[in-house]
């Protein structure tokens, strides 16, 4: 009997069995009723009831009875803790359009996304990093397009290339990559998640990839049928990033971890090979842009305050994390491209090996003086002299006329941030593939980096005409972009490092001015600001180089100081007058006023 009446028990589907033990059905009903039932999310016919098993991570140090409760989402599978919060989820679904249930049988379904003519396979919740294995972040389209345009340059030079994409994630990078450089390029994608490391794989098949494990796998190396056609080949390693990074050496290497990308930096330039590519995404933008100051000391060891120029600060921070963690491994860097968007920091840059180019980049590496009350700006000068008073290299009297400490010193941060000739061929690849999206953002980078307002882009290939000698073949690049150096199918790095040098010393009188000014920022009250074309126009007949930025739409590139941008901007605003009316007819009311205080 007693045997009986145990196996006429059941357990709660929703509780562990240490909460809740097994019980007859009417106990069980009454529990699910008050419990789980009472407070439950009512969908489109479905209840979505309150769930105490372990399916979402909780602090130890908030462990509590009720800690552990919450709700999965029916749409997105997300898990929330709150009926409210639940509630408000559901209705962003329903506005978004969002109302067919994902869950089939007890099964999530998949979503099929396409991207620059790729197809990924990713979960409903793909855009919640915090809540799926496979993140995929439809807002870093244009991040994706400007890494290709980066990586089709390099392959230009040399191939194959051995390129690594550290963090996979679906694999779309990767497979773009590998789609259309074909066999260019020696494709890695890299993922520390079992199930990430199996969507990149099914993501393979589907764009008829041939899938080649590391050799550390257990599985056969070959995980595809032969009886396919396939477009190229792609490895997929399940390793953590700075393992594989230690263990084989690339030419191009892209880092795109969730956050902060400084605990990846030393070794991605540990076995990079030389004039070789590593580009670095880091998402920590809160702590970048000067919300977080405290995030940004710890992380970057850098001073930083909210300007108006705070993402131009933020692009400077990285190059100068990266250059740093490149001079660790005795490699100089040269800076490519250096993106600062709403929701991500892009550097890009070259790596030159040997002490020397490692010096050049540790002198790179500046402090800033920033005036608090008028937001003006200037490089803190080198030497070895200690100033009695480096506020006073600010071009502004407020350091005299104001009390107490006016100004900060920022840094460190990064000297210089575009490549004129990289970007042009960025532009001509862009082009050849297709790729509409990125191409007004790398033309604003083009005049932004040569400080211009011209719109005329020359688009040329690289150039046939190869001159021969007895040592080798030396291959120009177009737009006085590097010269590369072959003996024998040996590239002389000393030469190459040497020219690069020299060019940067003859390119820095011609750097493009260092953070920009916001014509919002400083307008007039009561005045109406000319168009900012007009306002470039009137800057550059005074003699100064102008161009617009693409970190700020209203910002102005120029290497005025504030107070000459004021005084051209206060020159050439109109006043503002209430009611409509136009100069001639207010001039004209005055005047009749004037006249009858005369006659009284």
């Amino acid at each position: 009997l007693a045997d009986l009446n145990e196996a006429g028990k059941k357990p709660c589907p929703l509780c562990p069995e240490e909460k809740f033990k097994a019980c007859y059905s009417h106990k069980l009903h009454r529990h699910l009723q008050n419990l789980h039932w009472k407070i439950s999310v009512e969908f489109e016919g479905y209840r979505m009831c309150i769930c105490h098993l372990p399916c979402r991570p909780v602090k130890p140090n908030l462990v509590t009875d009720q800690m552990g409760a919450h709700y999965h989402c029916i749409i997105c599978s997300a898990t929330i803790t709150r009926r409210t919060d639940m509630i408000g989820h559901i209705k962003r679904h329903v506005n978004k359009g969002e109302t067919e249930s994902r869950y089939t049988a007890g099964r999530l379904l998949s979503t099929l996304l396409k991207e620059a003519d790729t197809d990924v396979q990713v979960l409903p919740n793909y855009s919640t990093p915090q809540k799926t294995d496979s993140y995929f972040n439809p807002k870093m389209k244009l991040n994706r397009q400007l890494i290709f345009c980066a990586l089709a340059v390099l392959a230009e030079e040399r191939n194959p290339l051995e390129c690594l994409d550290a963090f996979g994630a679906t694999g779309i990078m990767g497979l773009q990559w590998a789609k259309h450089l074909g066999n260019s390029v020696k494709v890695t994608i890299n993922d520390c998640n079992e199930n990430s490391v199996t969507m990149i794989q099914e993501n393979c098949h589907l764009n008829k990839m041939k899938v080649v494990m590391n050799k550390e796998e257990d599985d056969c190396d070959e995980v595809m049928e032969e009886e396919e056609n396939h477009l190229g080949t792609i490895e997929v390693t399940k390793m953590d990033a700075n393992v594989i990074m230690h263990l084989k050496a690339f030419d191009f290497i892209h880092l795109d971890p969730f956050g902060t990308v400084v605990n990846y930096l030393d070794s991605a330039f540990r076995n990079v090979r030389n004039l070789g590519i590593v580009s670095v995404t880091s998402t920590d933008i809160s702590s970048l842009y000067a919300k977080t100051q405290h995030v940004a000391r710890r992380h970057y060891g850098c001073n930083i305050v909210r300007t108006e120029y705070y993402k131009e600060l933020a692009a400077r921070v990285v190059v100068a994390a990266v250059a740093r963690a490149a001079a660790r491994c005795n490699k100089g860097i040269e800076v490519l491209l250096a993106v600062a968007l709403e929701h991500f920091v892009l550097v890009v840059v070259r790596v030159l090996r040997g002490p020397s180019p490692s010096d050049e980049t540790a002198k790179k590496i500046r402090y800033l003086i920033h005036c608090q009350w008028c937001e003006e700006r200037v490089f803190q000068k080198e030497g070895n002299t200690v100033e009695e008073n480096p506020y006073r290299q600010l071009p502004c009297d407020c350091h005299g006329s104001m009390p107490g400490k006016t100004a900060v010193e920022l840094g460190p941060l990064s000297g210089s941030l575009f490549n004129t000739g990289f970007l042009r061929r960025m532009l001509f690849e862009a082009v050849q593939h297709g790729i509409e999206e990125s191409q007004p953002l790398v033309k604003t980078l083009i005049c932004e980096a040569e400080c211009t307002t011209l719109k005329q882009f020359s688009i040329h290939g690289p150039t046939t005409q190869n001159k021969q000698e007895e040592c080798g073949v030396v291959i120009k690049t177009p737009d006085a972009a590097t010269d590369y150096y072959v003996v024998h199918g040996k590239r002389k790095g000393t030469e190459l490092s040497r020219n690069a040098a020299k060019r940067q010393k003859s390119e820095s009188s011609a750097e493009h001015p260092a953070f920009y000014y916001n014509i919002h920022r400083h307008s007039i009250k009561g005045m109406n600001m000319p168009k900012l074309n007009k306002f470039l126009q009137y800057l550059s007949q005074a003699g100064y180089r102008v161009s617009r930025t693409h970190f700020e739409p209203m910002g102005v590139r120029t290497d005025a100081p504030l107070a000459q941008f004021k005084s051209i901007l206060v020159k050439y605003s109109t006043p503002t007058y209430t009611g409509g009316q136009a100069e001639g007819p207010v001039q004209c009311n005055e005047g009749r006023q004037d006249l009858a205080t005369e006659s009284m």
